[in-house]
């Protein structure tokens, strides 16, 4: 089982950043894969950003692509998320997600950090 917190988030103006990080409890970061997701008000949760357990692949949403980076150290536990060109429309609750390898889906989850993109 693996805990996920993330933090970095907060209020930016639109074509501001903000890089959000995912620290991961336990010893066996490497063996999930990592991905971020959004949650903007009245809006159902979607995939944003994720990346496998070695870092060598990384998936982006069209909305995001270009200007969102996942990244993520194994040493340190921590998977992060690289957010430049922020527009208003990136405003939501955003969470870390793990998938372990034996899963099709996203196992654990954060509980989320809070991006407000001002215009």
């Amino acid at each position: 089982q693996v805990q996920l917190v993330e933090s970095g988030g907060g209020l930016v103006q639109a074509g501001g950043s903000l890089r959000l990080s995912c620290a991961a409890s336990g010893r066996t970061f490497n063996r999930y894969a990592m991905g971020w997701f959004r949650q903007a008000p009245g809006k159902e949760r979607e995939f944003s950003a994720g990346i496998s357990r070695s870092g060598d692949s990384t998936y982006y949403a069209d909305s995001v692509k270009g200007r969102f980076t996942i990244s993520r150290d194994n040493a340190k536990n921590t998977v992060y998320l690289q957010m430049n060109s922020l527009k208003p429309e990136d405003t939501a609750v955003y969470y870390c997600a793990a998938k372990s390898i034996a899963s099709s889906v996203y196992d654990y989850w954060g509980q989320g950090t809070q991006v407000t993109v001002s215009s």
